[in-house]
């Protein structure tokens, strides 16, 4: 069976601290966050404006527009995720979550780098 997976990446400014750390990380500091929401699916729109397309990226931007806009982007994360130790891992649960309680269609993974090279992929499997 055919299969299409798409993305799209999204990148917000945010502080947190990790309290628990045993290194620099306990302390209040900030990173340039990406963050790419994976859809899958196993069929095309058929008909209309978006045929031939999975989904059309500005979809997916929509529903990712209020999360980034009330408690992403240039917020504290500890604070607006209201989590004691948000990391990679729990940040990408909490977006997974998040649009999953909004259906998006064919939601597969969300993926967020706090660093050009450290990141989290979390998924459920289907």
């Amino acid at each position: 069976m055919e299969q299409w997976q798409l993305y799209k990446e999204f990148r917000f400014e945010a502080a947190h601290r990790l309290p628990h750390h045993d290194g620099k990380c306990a302390r209040l500091h900030g990173h340039s966050w990406v963050c790419r929401v994976y859809i899958r699916g196993d069929r095309l729109i058929e008909s209309g404006a978006k045929q031939g397309m999975l989904m059309d990226f500005s979809d997916l931007k929509s529903s990712m527009k209020p999360l980034l806009e009330d408690y992403l982007d240039h917020y504290y994360l500890n604070e607006t995720l209201e989590m004691e130790s948000p990391t990679s891992e729990a940040i990408a649960k909490w977006i997974y979550e998040q649009l999953e309680a909004k259906k998006l269609m064919g939601l597969c993974a969300v993926e967020i780098l706090e660093t050009c090279t450290s990141g989290c992929i979390y998924s459920r499997p289907k």
